[in-house]
């Protein structure tokens, strides 16, 4: 086992995990990233970025991680290509361990593990993502501009979601596979009271429809049992997320959905020297650049904290 003790661990990449490498690299404190079992994070399965700020023509999601690892190891940030398996927060110095067996100590974490995608679990649906097949409405929505949609699912992410598209679309197909919305009250009246928003209840996926792009979906109502085919060139699924926070139990606070609670106005958990950025800890915004901003807010966060401490 090694005696070293790193300045600052970050776990997981992404732009989050990036962007506090690239901060913490720059101040000193030679961070080590381990970069988990999703490097680069969700932005691996998108292709087209165009709502990030420097990329005028737009730019592919994996390219743009590979950016971020070029520039954060430009600052001599180690990245290590292993998933960080179990984590001890009990004393002033951290200890976590990899998926190799090594044992790492650290002064100070940053929890930068991200949030996946709840899919429906469809060969159909897998096979054309990123061909019409998105979990995010706001990053992918401008694509379908003129053009009709199907939203799946039944709470605020769905509500939220279909009434979005619902500004760019002529129409939007939201199937409920049950009879009733789980979404908030304000949010089911905002889909009520959308006209071009057609609300399918009782009704399930069979299969989504298409060769080398979305055409459509094959659906079933659960009640009657027939199968419709709902034509449309964009498949939204919007299920939910689950945060990849499980690894941290019991050290941190965590909400009903296993996002990391942090304080108020900062990136610091209930351990001492340990910071959470991107969509492990936020549930509302979850895009590529808030993800970043909080990335970089960690890194501030775990200088602040190391400087206190006199240890830079």
């Amino acid at each position: 086992m090694s005696e070293e003790v790193n300045l600052c661990t970050i776990v997981g990449s992404g732009p989050a995990g990036y962007t506090a490498a690239i901060y913490a690299a720059r101040a000193g404190m030679k961070p080590v990233l381990y970069t988990g079992k999703e490097p680069g994070g969700q932005l691996m399965i998108t292709n087209d970025v165009e709502n990030y700020p420097g990329y005028p023509e737009g730019i592919m999601g994996p390219q743009m991680m590979a950016d971020f690892r070029k520039q954060a190891e430009r600052f001599d940030t180690k990245v290590i290509s292993e998933m960080i398996t179990a984590v001890d927060f009990s004393g002033p110095v951290h200890t976590l361990t990899s998926e190799t067996g090594e044992t790492i100590k650290t002064h100070s974490v940053i929890i930068s593990t991200g949030a996946s995608a709840k899919w429906l679990g469809l060969e159909s649906e897998t096979r054309l993502m990123n061909k019409g097949v998105s979990a995010c409405a706001v990053c992918d929505g401008f694509f379908y501009k003129g053009k009709e949609v199907i939203v799946v699912g039944g709470g605020d992410t769905a509500a939220e979601e279909a009434t979005y598209l619902a500004k760019l679309c002529p129409k939007v197909h939201l199937l409920v596979r049950r009879d009733e919305l789980r979404a908030s009250k304000i949010m089911q009246k905002r889909v009520m009271k959308t006209e071009n928003l057609i609300v399918h209840w009782d009704t399930e996926t069979v299969e989504v429809l298409g060769d080398d792009e979305v055409v459509g979906a094959k659906v079933i109502n659960n009640k009657t049992k027939e199968e419709s085919v709902i034509n449309a060139s964009g498949f939204f699924v919007a299920i939910g997320h689950k945060p990849n926070t499980s690894i941290f139990q019991p050290w941190l606070d965590f909400n009903e959905a296993g996002y990391i609670i942090t304080h108020p106005d900062s990136t610091q958990t209930k351990a001492e020297g340990v910071f959470a950025s991107g969509d492990a800890q936020d549930h509302v915004y979850r895009q590529a650049v808030t993800a970043a901003g909080t990335g970089c807010m960690a890194a501030l966060d775990a200088e602040r904290y190391l400087a206190a401490k006199e240890i830079i």
